[in-house]
């Protein structure tokens, strides 16, 4: 799957794990802002992450290409939504209802924190809907 011309998109290098005939897994490493700096590898602060994108499509890869990794900016504006703002605002609204009704601050707190695992379960269980909405595609 390509883009369309012009369409805003979010670029990430990647290298191609495994290839298959309808799919291919890239893995990209995102590093935090300190990945530049001298100190680097004896830091403990330093924050590489690697992650694994299964990318649906045939593609003409092979494992150890360089490829960049492309997902519309619109699709990443939905995911932020989804993992972490709605989120927030259910920990925040949550806190505030419960305060507001004077619930004491530590139960009202762990309530709070625990509203977490229906959505994150909600997600889980709506994921493969999820990622039919959330395309990514690879750039030679």
């Amino acid at each position: 799957m390509s883009f369309a011309a012009g369409m805003e998109t979010i670029e990430h290098d990647g290298i191609i794990q495994s290839s298959g005939s309808d799919h291919v897994t890239v893995r990209i490493t995102s590093a935090s802002a300190c990945s530049g700096c001298q100190g680097e590898g004896s830091c403990s602060l330093s924050g590489k992450k690697e992650k694994l994108v299964d990318i649906a499509g045939s593609y003409q890869v092979n494992p150890g290409d360089r490829v960049k990794v492309l997902m519309k900016q619109s699709d990443g504006y939905a995911a932020l939504l989804l993992g972490y703002v709605i989120p927030l605002i259910l920990v925040v609204t949550s806190l505030v209802v419960l305060i507001s009704l004077d619930v004491p601050e530590l139960p009202a707190g762990l309530f709070s924190l625990a509203i977490l695992a229906p959505w994150y379960g909600i997600l889980r269980l709506l994921r493969h809907r999820i990622e039919k909405k959330i395309n990514f595609s690879i750039k030679y």
